[in-house]
Protein backbone atom coordinates (compact mmCIF):
# COMPACT_ATOMS: atom_id res chain seq x y z
CA UNK A 1 0.00 0.00 0.00
CA UNK A 2 1.44 3.32 -1.08
CA UNK A 3 1.66 5.67 1.93
CA UNK A 4 0.46 8.61 -0.17
CA UNK A 5 -2.57 6.59 -1.25
CA UNK A 6 -3.36 5.71 2.35
CA UNK A 7 -3.09 9.34 3.46
CA UNK A 8 -5.31 10.39 0.56
CA UNK A 9 -7.89 7.79 1.50
CA UNK A 10 -7.98 8.95 5.10
CA UNK A 11 -8.24 12.58 4.01
CA UNK A 12 -11.15 11.77 1.71
CA UNK A 13 -12.96 10.03 4.53
CA UNK A 14 -12.41 13.02 6.81
CA UNK A 15 -13.64 15.41 4.13
CA UNK A 16 -16.69 13.22 3.52
CA UNK A 17 -15.81 12.63 -0.12
CA UNK A 18 -16.35 8.95 0.64
CA UNK A 19 -19.17 7.35 2.52
CA UNK A 20 -18.35 5.04 5.40
CA UNK A 21 -19.40 2.08 3.24
CA UNK A 22 -17.10 3.16 0.39
CA UNK A 23 -14.19 3.65 2.77
CA UNK A 24 -14.77 0.23 4.32
CA UNK A 25 -14.86 -1.37 0.86
CA UNK A 26 -11.45 0.11 0.02
CA UNK A 27 -9.97 -0.69 3.40
CA UNK A 28 -11.15 -4.27 3.01
CA UNK A 29 -8.47 -4.77 0.36
CA UNK A 30 -5.60 -3.27 2.32
CA UNK A 31 -3.95 -6.55 3.32
CA UNK A 32 -4.43 -8.49 0.09
CA UNK A 33 -6.89 -8.81 -2.74
CA UNK A 34 -7.91 -12.20 -4.12
CA UNK A 35 -8.23 -12.20 -7.91
CA UNK A 36 -8.75 -15.95 -8.06
CA UNK A 37 -5.47 -16.59 -9.88
CA UNK A 38 -3.41 -14.24 -7.68
CA UNK A 39 -3.54 -12.66 -4.22
CA UNK A 40 -2.20 -9.12 -4.45
CA UNK A 41 -0.16 -8.01 -1.44
CA UNK A 42 -1.30 -4.38 -1.13
CA UNK A 43 0.46 -4.02 2.23
CA UNK A 44 3.94 -4.76 0.94
CA UNK A 45 4.94 -1.13 0.42
CA UNK A 46 3.98 -0.34 4.02
CA UNK A 47 5.94 -3.32 5.34
CA UNK A 48 8.96 -3.20 3.07
CA UNK A 49 9.01 0.23 1.46
CA UNK A 50 8.35 -0.95 -2.11
CA UNK A 51 5.21 -2.45 -3.66
CA UNK A 52 4.84 -5.97 -4.96
CA UNK A 53 6.50 -6.63 -8.32
CA UNK A 54 5.03 -8.66 -11.19
CA UNK A 55 7.21 -11.57 -12.33
CA UNK A 56 5.86 -12.17 -15.84
CA UNK A 57 7.10 -15.65 -16.90
CA UNK A 58 4.43 -18.28 -16.36
CA UNK A 59 1.58 -15.77 -16.35
CA UNK A 60 -0.76 -15.04 -19.23
CA UNK A 61 -0.83 -11.56 -20.70
CA UNK A 62 -4.38 -11.13 -19.43
CA UNK A 63 -3.32 -12.06 -15.90
CA UNK A 64 -0.41 -9.60 -15.98
CA UNK A 65 -2.64 -6.75 -17.17
CA UNK A 66 -5.29 -7.49 -14.54
CA UNK A 67 -2.69 -7.59 -11.76
CA UNK A 68 -1.15 -4.32 -12.96
CA UNK A 69 -4.55 -2.61 -13.14
CA UNK A 70 -5.41 -3.56 -9.56
CA UNK A 71 -1.94 -2.66 -8.27
CA UNK A 72 -2.12 0.77 -9.89
CA UNK A 73 -5.13 1.63 -7.73
CA UNK A 74 -3.04 1.49 -4.56
CA UNK A 75 0.46 2.40 -5.71
CA UNK A 76 2.03 4.96 -8.01
CA UNK A 77 4.73 2.61 -9.29
CA UNK A 78 4.29 -0.69 -11.12
CA UNK A 79 7.22 -2.88 -12.13
CA UNK A 80 6.84 -5.98 -14.30
CA UNK A 81 10.03 -8.01 -14.72
CA UNK A 82 11.07 -10.42 -17.50
CA UNK A 83 8.31 -9.02 -19.71
CA UNK A 84 8.31 -9.85 -23.41
CA UNK A 85 7.47 -7.09 -25.92
CA UNK A 86 3.90 -8.34 -26.42
CA UNK A 87 3.31 -7.92 -22.68
CA UNK A 88 4.48 -4.33 -22.91
CA UNK A 89 2.16 -3.73 -25.86
CA UNK A 90 -0.80 -4.94 -23.79
CA UNK A 91 0.19 -2.88 -20.74
CA UNK A 92 0.78 0.20 -22.88
CA UNK A 93 -2.90 0.17 -23.89
CA UNK A 94 -3.89 0.44 -20.22
CA UNK A 95 -1.00 2.64 -19.06
CA UNK A 96 -0.03 5.15 -21.78
CA UNK A 97 2.88 6.31 -19.60
CA UNK A 98 4.37 2.81 -19.36
CA UNK A 99 8.01 2.44 -20.42
CA UNK A 100 9.77 -0.65 -21.74
CA UNK A 101 13.39 -1.28 -20.80
CA UNK A 102 14.51 -3.65 -23.52
CA UNK A 103 17.77 -4.97 -22.07
CA UNK A 104 16.37 -6.21 -18.74
CA UNK A 105 12.92 -6.84 -20.31
CA UNK A 106 11.10 -4.76 -17.73
CA UNK A 107 7.95 -2.64 -17.92
CA UNK A 108 7.76 0.37 -15.61
CA UNK A 109 4.90 2.68 -14.72
CA UNK A 110 6.62 5.28 -12.55
CA UNK A 111 4.12 8.06 -11.84
CA UNK A 112 5.84 9.50 -8.78
CA UNK A 113 9.59 8.79 -8.98
CA UNK A 114 11.44 8.45 -5.71
CA UNK A 115 14.12 10.98 -4.84
CA UNK A 116 17.43 9.30 -5.69
CA UNK A 117 19.83 9.26 -2.73
CA UNK A 118 23.05 7.57 -1.66
CA UNK A 119 24.79 5.43 -4.24
CA UNK A 120 24.49 1.87 -5.50
CA UNK A 121 27.22 0.81 -7.90
CA UNK A 122 26.45 -1.93 -10.42
CA UNK A 123 29.59 -3.72 -11.61
CA UNK A 124 29.35 -6.13 -14.54
CA UNK A 125 32.06 -8.51 -15.71
CA UNK A 126 31.15 -8.53 -19.39
CA UNK A 127 28.72 -7.11 -21.92
CA UNK A 128 26.85 -10.43 -21.99
CA UNK A 129 26.00 -9.89 -18.31
CA UNK A 130 24.27 -6.55 -18.94
CA UNK A 131 20.65 -7.81 -19.07
CA UNK A 132 20.98 -9.00 -15.47
CA UNK A 133 23.03 -5.96 -14.46
CA UNK A 134 20.46 -3.58 -15.91
CA UNK A 135 17.66 -5.37 -14.06
CA UNK A 136 19.57 -4.71 -10.84
CA UNK A 137 20.20 -1.08 -11.80
CA UNK A 138 16.58 -0.42 -12.71
CA UNK A 139 15.27 -2.02 -9.52
CA UNK A 140 17.62 -0.05 -7.28
CA UNK A 141 16.79 3.22 -9.04
CA UNK A 142 13.03 2.70 -8.78
CA UNK A 143 13.50 2.12 -5.05
CA UNK A 144 15.09 5.55 -4.68
CA UNK A 145 18.80 4.82 -5.00
CA UNK A 146 21.20 6.83 -7.11
CA UNK A 147 22.78 4.27 -9.42
CA UNK A 148 26.19 4.33 -11.06
CA UNK A 149 27.59 1.72 -13.44
CA UNK A 150 30.99 0.12 -14.01
CA UNK A 151 30.67 -2.31 -16.91
CA UNK A 152 32.92 -4.74 -18.78
CA UNK A 153 35.56 -4.95 -16.06
CA UNK A 154 35.94 -8.73 -15.72
CA UNK A 155 39.05 -10.43 -14.39
CA UNK A 156 40.39 -11.27 -17.85
CA UNK A 157 41.35 -7.59 -18.05
CA UNK A 158 41.55 -6.65 -14.40
CA UNK A 159 43.23 -3.31 -15.12
CA UNK A 160 39.84 -2.07 -16.37
CA UNK A 161 38.41 -2.52 -12.87
CA UNK A 162 41.20 -0.55 -11.25
CA UNK A 163 40.37 2.41 -13.48
CA UNK A 164 37.07 2.65 -11.60
CA UNK A 165 38.39 2.71 -8.03
CA UNK A 166 36.83 6.14 -7.40
CA UNK A 167 33.36 4.72 -8.02
CA UNK A 168 34.10 1.69 -5.84
CA UNK A 169 35.12 4.01 -3.01
CA UNK A 170 32.10 6.30 -3.35
CA UNK A 171 29.38 3.63 -3.30
CA UNK A 172 27.37 2.65 -0.22
CA UNK A 173 26.84 -0.85 -1.60
CA UNK A 174 28.07 -2.67 -4.71
CA UNK A 175 26.27 -5.22 -6.88
CA UNK A 176 28.69 -7.43 -8.84
CA UNK A 177 27.22 -9.32 -11.79
CA UNK A 178 29.37 -12.00 -13.41
CA UNK A 179 29.10 -15.25 -15.35
CA UNK A 180 31.80 -17.62 -16.59
CA UNK A 181 33.70 -18.52 -13.37
CA UNK A 182 32.31 -15.57 -11.36
CA UNK A 183 35.62 -14.47 -9.81
CA UNK A 184 34.91 -10.75 -10.07
CA UNK A 185 32.84 -10.62 -6.87
CA UNK A 186 35.78 -11.91 -4.80
CA UNK A 187 38.14 -9.39 -6.38
CA UNK A 188 35.80 -6.48 -5.64
CA UNK A 189 35.11 -7.79 -2.15
CA UNK A 190 38.84 -7.74 -1.42
CA UNK A 191 39.15 -4.09 -2.45
CA UNK A 192 36.30 -2.36 -0.59
CA UNK A 193 34.96 -1.77 2.93
CA UNK A 194 31.27 -2.02 2.03
CA UNK A 195 28.72 -4.76 1.30
CA UNK A 196 29.02 -6.58 -2.01
CA UNK A 197 25.95 -8.30 -3.44
CA UNK A 198 27.13 -10.98 -5.89
CA UNK A 199 24.83 -11.99 -8.74
CA UNK A 200 25.93 -15.03 -10.77
CA UNK A 201 24.69 -15.21 -14.35
CA UNK A 202 24.07 -18.13 -16.67
CA UNK A 203 26.56 -16.69 -19.18
CA UNK A 204 29.34 -19.14 -20.01
CA UNK A 205 30.45 -22.26 -21.84
CA UNK A 206 29.46 -25.83 -21.00
CA UNK A 207 31.22 -26.27 -17.66
CA UNK A 208 29.57 -23.09 -16.47
CA UNK A 209 26.53 -25.36 -15.99
CA UNK A 210 24.04 -22.59 -16.62
CA UNK A 211 25.40 -20.36 -13.86
CA UNK A 212 26.14 -22.99 -11.20
CA UNK A 213 29.91 -22.51 -11.62
CA UNK A 214 29.87 -18.77 -10.78
CA UNK A 215 27.26 -19.38 -8.07
CA UNK A 216 29.59 -21.83 -6.31
CA UNK A 217 32.57 -19.51 -6.79
CA UNK A 218 30.68 -16.64 -5.19
CA UNK A 219 29.37 -18.78 -2.34
CA UNK A 220 32.92 -19.95 -1.64
CA UNK A 221 34.44 -16.48 -1.83
CA UNK A 222 37.32 -15.90 0.57
CA UNK A 223 36.61 -12.16 0.52
CA UNK A 224 34.58 -10.94 3.49
CA UNK A 225 31.41 -8.90 3.07
CA UNK A 226 30.20 -10.76 -0.03
CA UNK A 227 26.59 -11.99 -0.05
CA UNK A 228 25.10 -13.96 -2.93
CA UNK A 229 21.69 -14.08 -4.61
CA UNK A 230 20.49 -16.70 -7.09
CA UNK A 231 21.49 -17.16 -10.70
CA UNK A 232 20.39 -14.29 -12.99
CA UNK A 233 18.52 -12.64 -10.10
CA UNK A 234 19.32 -9.04 -10.94
CA UNK A 235 16.06 -7.95 -9.33
CA UNK A 236 17.03 -9.56 -6.01
CA UNK A 237 20.50 -8.05 -6.12
CA UNK A 238 19.22 -4.56 -6.88
CA UNK A 239 16.47 -4.80 -4.28
CA UNK A 240 18.86 -5.88 -1.51
CA UNK A 241 21.36 -3.20 -2.46
CA UNK A 242 18.66 -0.52 -2.36
CA UNK A 243 17.59 -1.58 1.13
CA UNK A 244 21.18 -1.34 2.38
CA UNK A 245 21.67 2.00 0.63
CA UNK A 246 18.47 3.31 2.24
CA UNK A 247 19.78 2.42 5.70
CA UNK A 248 23.07 4.18 4.97
CA UNK A 249 21.26 7.25 3.66
CA UNK A 250 18.90 7.38 6.63
CA UNK A 251 21.95 7.39 8.88
CA UNK A 252 23.21 10.47 7.09
CA UNK A 253 25.90 8.71 5.08
CA UNK A 254 25.30 10.01 1.57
Amino acid sequence: MDKKYLRSLLTNVQNSDLTVEEALERLRHLEFEDLGFAKLDHHRALRQGFPEVIFCPGKTTEQIVKIAERMAETTNNVLATRAEPHVFDALKKVFPDAEYHQLPKAVVVNRQPEKETGMVLIVAAGTADLPVAEEAALTARLMGSRVERLYDVGVSGIHRLFAGVDKLAAANVIVVVAGMEGALASVVGGLVDKPVIAVPTSVGYGANFGGIAPLLTMLNSCATGVAVVNIDNGFGGGYTAALINRLQTNNGEE
